[in-house]
């Protein structure tokens, strides 16, 4: 006897970006929140009061809004790299008023990116150099924050590199 099932439903179409993606691109870019989370994390924890991470000075009253503020922009601005290699990166999402459906600039992606990945380079070399807000803690202390700081340092490059990928994709046929 023939059983009878349900016609199976079609996938649902993944959008796609006007042109194909890099693998290694779309990779960098997902890599890139990750790159950004251990910082956060090691901020959040310093307010916390984790006293394997407290400094030998005291917080202020405004840091306790300050650095989990901080750690939050911070992460969300590398999960907006992500709209280097999506679709809406490309075309602004449905659920926008006003402006659903249209295709983005090239340039009003661009140039933020651009001026977002030069900042956090040379927030980087300026903190390296000595020049950042002092940490002063013990050995493992220092050691715990540089572990943490560490993956950050890649977050510029990889914003520069994602970006000239992004041009070089949008550019005109």
């Amino acid at each position: 006897m023939a059983t009878l099932t349900a016609p199976a439903k079609p996938a649902a179409a993944k959008p796609a970006t006007a042109r194909p993606v890099p693998r290694w691109a779309n990779r960098l870019a997902h890599a890139v929140p990750f790159m950004v989370l251990p910082s956060g994390v090691w901020r959040i924890l310093l307010v916390a009061g984790v006293p394997l991470l407290a400094g030998d000075e005291p917080m202020h009253w405004w840091e306790y809004f300050y650095i989990p503020t901080l750690s939050l922009v911070t992460e969300g601005l590398g999960l907006l790299t992500l709209g280097l290699v999506r679709p809406w990166g490309e075309r602004v999402p449905r659920w926008v008023p006003w402006l659903r459906g249209r295709t983005i600039p090239r340039p009003v992606a661009v140039v933020p990116a651009v001026l977002g990945g030069i900042g956090v380079l040379v927030f980087c070399w300026w903190a390296l150099g000595g020049h950042g807000p002092g940490f002063h803690g013990s050995a493992w202390q220092l050691g715990i924050l540089y572990a943490c700081y560490a993956p950050l340092l890649l977050w510029g490059p990889a914003v520069l590199v994602l970006t000239a990928a992004y041009w070089v994709r949008r550019r005109p046929s």
